[in-house]
């Protein structure tokens, strides 16, 4: 069958790579000038199953209220005439409960961990490298009231037999031994052993020459204009290098998706939510971090990736502008000068923001559409790197029209009515 992937992102690109080890003809479209370039770009790094949870969840509008108010806030949202900012966000409270949260984690949990398990087959039966490292998550507390508000977190991660560790000061320590010289600023943390990073940017690319290398074609440099449609089949793409047709087409465009779908008369409610990460050199190697630490009072990840350290943070709520605004950075550099002061060299530090596309109870949409030959892959908020290589297998046996080794039924597009 002949496939066309819009979209080239870490997303698109697992997709485009198990349906050609499936056996499909496969065509990958993107506007940039060449695979990883938007969100995919300078992620935190995290390939974290067990912290796969949804943003709205108890407690949290009232946590926003308090975050608005903080000089390093985690979450800052900038009010626009845009109605789907605000449809989004009234969706997002209404899954502010005890009973949505659960069911919503309930079926972002499986995706990641099956998704974990194919970067693993994949990384042995490939060898790519991407500066990946394989030594866990720790979450660390500043504040006692941190510390103790994860009981419910640890009944979940005990639900789906997630191994956990909860750590006092030393045990933090012995994980990551540069919090040494920091020890008075935490109480605890959780750590989870099975959690992994890696450079999103890196593998995507990687593995999109390696598709390329066993004939997935790549169309960068090229702008989709509408998906075009007749009845209840999809006839074609429009696009600046003129009119692209397939079998079946698979639209994995992060923020964008919905953009496109609308005049398709199909509405998901994925709205973009800008984040910001810095990228340093390590300038000591015995006082940078070993893996990722989660900062959780300020909610950014500090990962080590190669010689580089990464810190990612701040859910951004402001439609689609990507203008870089100093106070975020600002709150990066203070959270990881503050936790490794002597790790990285942040003067020499890039900075970048991307656009994650979230729903607003948090999983995915994967699956089929109304039109026959239309699919999804899209929706993954942050957790786009931690679900990539799972979403794609999924996505790959549902248009070669096989069960998939989970049910991801719950994903579908078609839960929203």
């Amino acid at each position: 069958m002949k496939i066309l992937v819009l979209g080239s992102g870490v997303i698109g690109t697992t997709s485009a790579h198990y349906l050609a080890e499936a056996g499909h003809e496969v065509t990958v479209v993107d506007r940039q000038k060449g695979a990883g370039l938007e969100t995919s770009f300078a992620n935190a790094g995290e390939v974290s199953p067990g912290y796969s949870s949804p943003w709205a969840g108890p407690g949290i509008p009232v946590k926003a209220i308090k975050w608005l108010l903080m000089r390093h806030g985690p979450l800052v949202v900038r009010p626009r005439g845009d109605p789907h900012m605000w449809i989004w966000l009234l969706k997002m409270l209404g899954n502010c409960t005890a009973a949505r949260y659960a069911v919503n984690k309930a079926r972002m949990v499986p995706i990641a961990e099956y998704s974990r398990d194919r970067l693993r087959e994949l990384r042995a039966a490939t060898c790519i490298s991407y500066d990946e490292r394989s030594q866990g998550t720790l979450q660390l507390f500043r504040t006692q009231a941190q510390f103790d508000g994860t009981a419910g977190d640890i009944e979940v991660l005990k639900k789906f037999g997630v191994p956990f560790e909860l750590l006092d000061p030393a045990g933090c320590i012995a994980a990551e031994p540069a919090l040494a010289g920091v020890k008075e600023k935490f109480v605890g943390g959780l750590r989870l052993p099975e959690d992994e990073t890696g450079d999103c940017r890196m593998f995507t690319e990687r593995l999109a020459a390696r598709a390329a290398g066993r004939g997935v074609t790549f169309l960068y440099d090229t702008t989709i204009e509408r998906i075009e449609a007749d009845g209840a089949r999809i006839t074609g793409v429009k696009s600046s290098a003129g009119p692209l047709t397939a079998d079946a087409y698979l639209v994995a465009l992060g923020s964008y998706s919905p953009v496109m779908l609308r005049p398709l008369g199909l509405s998901i409610p994925v709205y973009p939510v800008k984040g910001y990460s810095i990228t340093a050199p390590i300038s000591d190697a015995e006082a940078a971090p070993v893996s990722t630490v989660m900062d959780e009072t300020y909610k950014v990840a500090i990962t080590r990736l190669g010689t580089r350290v990464r810190a990612g943070g701040t859910a951004e709520v402001s439609g689609y502008d990507l203008r870089l605004h100093d106070a975020r950075r600002d709150t990066l550099t203070y959270s990881v000068g503050d936790l490794f002061p002597r790790g990285a060299d942040l003067s020499k530090a890039s900075f970048w923001c991307g656009l994650r596309p979230m729903t607003p109870d948090g999983p995915p949409i994967i699956g089929g559409t109304r039109y026959a030959n239309l699919y999804l892959n899209t929706g993954h908020g942050t957790l786009g790197w931690t679900m990539a290589c799972g979403s794609g297998r999924v996505i790959a046996d549902i248009m070669s029209g096989k069960a998939p080794d989970i049910d991801v039924r719950a994903l579908a597009m078609s839960r929203y009515g």
